[in-house]
């Protein structure tokens, strides 16, 4: 009967955990994965936009309360903005496609001079103004970690 018993016991595939119920224990891996379809698809593409953590509250409180909500976000709640790195991603990102589809100029970066290397990358920021602005976010990260 023991041996039986130890067959019919289920583990997680993710930490070889028992599992009880529907979820791991140890981990939270579901039991059972859910099937991809149209549902699940949209789901992601509004989990990877993060439509469902709140980006377009994120970015009514920064218009309308930009003090306040940075000081709740760093002293006691960071559960309703979305998290400062990927929110510059996001309207970055946003941004990028925004220029590219309806080809605006603008004029942040503007460098005309000698024929090096350093015209040439100013060229491509200029071109490239949402991916360079992705790239310093890095930058800027790095430089204020060691800060």
């Amino acid at each position: 009967m023991r041996n039986a018993e130890l067959k019919q016991m289920e583990y997680c595939t993710k930490c070889k955990s028992e599992l009880i119920g529907d979820y791991c224990s140890n981990c939270g891996h579901p039991k059972e994965l859910k099937r991809i379809n149209s549902e699940y698809i949209l789901s992601e593409i509004g989990s990877i936009l993060n439509f469902d953590k709140g980006i377009l509250f994120s970015i009514r409180e920064l218009l309308l309360r930009p003090g306040h909500n940075i000081q709740t976000f760093i002293l006691r709640d960071r559960n309703h903005l979305v998290k400062p790195i990927l929110f510059i991603i996001i309207c970055s990102l946003t941004y990028t496609v925004a220029q590219q589809f309806l080809n605006y100029e603008d004029g942040y970066v503007n460098y005309s001079g000698a024929e090096n290397s350093v015209a040439t990358m100013f060229e491509w920021i200029q071109k490239n103004y949402g991916y360079a602005n992705i790239l310093m976010a890095f930058f800027i990260a790095f430089w204020i970690k060691i800060i």
